[in-house]
């Protein structure tokens, strides 16, 4: 039997900082169902499962023909919503694909899973894109990663890495982190169950909490980047690069 493959996709209806955000609406659809179409592109996922917290969003996935799992409201993050659906899910890994995250490539979603069935010691992995912008390297929204020689995670932070101190600043060349995760079952399942440690503390970044321990984050670099929607000026710019592809620009 081959690998089996499931992507869920973690959807909180409420936000600090944009509430309801997975129903709003881009190109008149719903945030939602733009992550999961992207998501059903995806070449070799044996499912595709959108964890919810609140019955208006099990409608609005229902209603375009997705799958949607009503789980617990009291879920402290994404990792852990997705756990739930996995313990009762029949899967070999799970890939948590972000609710916020409209622009996904399924090209990049394939690639993380793949690594899977070309490693077994990998228990966990994600992926980041080159980028070369300086502004964006000094944004805290926008998490950073540096990896050793394997393609391992040495850190992860939303501060500038890696420093240029020729320069006194962050490097204009970095690894932007995607959002988005492939996880073992057995290893998905332990890792919900640990205690944050002083990094996902104060970073506030809960895949440090698998650095600290000392287990392995492989970071495959990808060229298909993504935009996660936390305000309204991402909102905007979402909106604007949809339309972009919309015209084939």
């Amino acid at each position: 039997m081959g690998l089996k493959v499931v992507a869920v996709i973690p959807a909180r209806l409420g936000s600090t900082r944009m509430n309801e955000k997975v129903l709003r609406l881009i190109q008149g659809r719903p945030m939602i169902q733009h992550v999961w179409e992207r998501a059903k592109q995806t070449k070799g996922l044996d499912d595709v499962i959108v964890a919810c917290d609140d019955e208006r969003v099990q409608a609005c996935v229902e209603d375009f023909g997705g799958k949607a799992v009503l789980t617990s409201q009291d879920h402290p993050n994404g990792s852990s919503r997705v756990a739930e659906v996995a313990a009762k899910t029949e899967a070999d890994v799970l890939i948590n694909i972000q609710g916020d995250e409209p622009l996904i490539d399924p090209r990049g979603v394939g690639q993380l899973q793949e690594i899977f069935r070309q490693d077994k010691s990998v228990q966990v992995a994600t992926l980041a894109v080159k980028k070369r912008n300086l502004e964006d390297c000094q944004n805290p929204n926008i998490v950073k990663v540096v990896c050793n020689e394997k393609g391992d995670a040495l850190y992860f932070s939303r501060a500038p890495i890696p420093y240029d101190r020729s320069l006194g600043q962050g490097s204009e060349i970095f690894l932007k982190h995607l959002g988005i995760y492939g996880y073992r079952k057995s290893f998905l399942l332990d890792f919900v169950g640990w205690q944050p440690g002083f990094l996902e503390d104060i970073e506030k970044l809960e895949q440090l909490r698998i650095l600290e321990r000392g287990i392995s984050i492989r970071v495959l670099e990808t060229t298909y980047d993504s935009w996660s929607v936390d305000t309204e000026e991402d909102l905007e710019i979402v909106e604007k690069k949809m339309a972009k592809l919309k015209r084939g620009a």
